[in-house]
């Protein structure tokens, strides 16, 4: 399988992201030219490690690149000032400085605790993005966005901070489990939805197929999902207009997570998942798509075998006010204004204040009764 490669326009900041099988096996030449000295840090975590980091590793020293690794613990909970403190307290006492690269070997959480570390250790130094989930190798590796979480909401510290490279491996999402490569699927829909019908109309033909691992289906799916994302950050790099429109989902994906504990209970994508059908029923109910849409993007989810409702979310859920006043956190709030992301069909995604707090309520009410 051939290596494809999406280029990242941004003036100085600008990169490539490599798709493709065997790039893990090859990342000591492929890292080797943005290198200022043959040595960098490894940051992952436990899952990640015990899979990928000897590998790595061994990989780089062959080609001269010294390393040094720490592992922290997985899942969500991570992404947390204590990690961060850990991470940059470690990646100066390993004397990285201000030339120098930083690898973050991961899924989403350590891509944006890796990629904030970055962006302020020593007023920022460089890293690289080694996704290993196909939600990071999708969404959250690429577009420089990276945070922490809070107690008030999802990725309410954080910075913008380009990576330098990023290097897609289709062979590792064969190590993950079911779950957690559907969760990531969750992304890969939302954009279809968002601006592709085209793309949507081909993952309901071919998303059994990358579930059962397909590669050729997967290098497809993770390179137009990051040539859109790709679009999209280049005309809007740090969120003031068009880029807003990756949040599709999310809004009530953020409010699902920190109403879950941002525990296993509900992963990110599971959330995104479950937010773009809500988003759809919310449009649908608004006047703004017909009914078929919605229905549409729930049987598409039903048929892959992910979680799509309030209902499918295990545990006790707040009542729709307090998921509301959740929602309220979200950085898209603008002077006090929830804006979402809502849209007039599929593949027609738009950002509004124009919002419909009953019509809100109603489909968060409703999906709550039905649990």
């Amino acid at each position: 399988m051939s290596v494809e490669t999406i280029h990242v326009p941004l003036g100085t900041r600008s990169y490539d992201v490599r798709v493709g099988a065997g790039l893990l096996a090859n990342a000591g030449a492929e890292i080797g030219p943005v290198l200022h000295r043959k040595r960098v840090a490894i940051l992952t975590d436990d899952t990640v490690a015990a899979k990928h980091l000897a590998p790595l590793r061994d990989v780089l020293t062959a080609g001269g690149i010294e390393s040094t690794a720490l592992a922290l613990p997985a899942g969500e909970a991570t992404k947390s000032w204590a990690h961060l403190e850990q991470s940059v307290e470690w990646l100066l006492a390993e004397r990285i400085e201000r030339n120098d690269v930083m690898i973050a070997l991961g899924g989403g959480v350590i891509g944006d605790l890796g990629g904030f570390a970055a962006a302020i250790l020593r007023r920022g130094i460089r890293f690289v993005q080694i996704p290993t989930s196909l939600l990071a190798q999708v969404d959250s590796s690429v577009g420089g966005k990276t945070a922490i979480n809070s107690p008030a909401g999802k990725n309410l510290i954080g910075a913008f901070h380009q990576p330098a490279l990023v290097l897609a491996d289709i062979g590792v999402l064969d190590t993950l489990t079911p779950r957690d490569f559907l969760a990531g699927y969750g992304e890969v829909v939302k954009y279809g939805l968002l601006g592709d019908a085209a793309f949507f109309t081909w993952l309901e033909e071919n998303g059994p197929k990358l579930a059962a691992g397909d590669g050729a289906a997967r290098a497809h799916a993770v390179k137009r999902s990051v040539e859109m994302k790709a679009d999209i950050v280049a005309r809007d790099e740090t969120e003031q207009g068009d880029r807003a429109l990756l949040n599709l989902g999310h809004t009530f994906c953020h409010a699902l997570e920190a109403a879950t504990g941002y525990s296993d209970r509900l992963l990110h994508g599971e959330g995104v998942a479950v937010g773009c059908a809500l988003a759809f029923e919310m449009s649908a109910r608004m006047g703004l798509c017909s009914q078929e849409d919605p229905s549409r993007v729930r049987a598409h989810l039903k048929a892959m075998g992910m979680k799509c409702d309030l209902a499918d979310i295990p545990g006790d859920l707040p009542g729709a006010d307090a998921l509301i006043d959740l929602m309220g956190q979200d950085k898209k709030v603008v002077d006090g204004a929830l804006r979402m992301i809502l849209a007039r069909g599929i593949g027609e995604a738009f950002v509004t204040s124009e919002i419909s707090l009953d019509a809100l309520r109603g489909v968060l009410a409703d999906g709550l009764a039905t649990r």
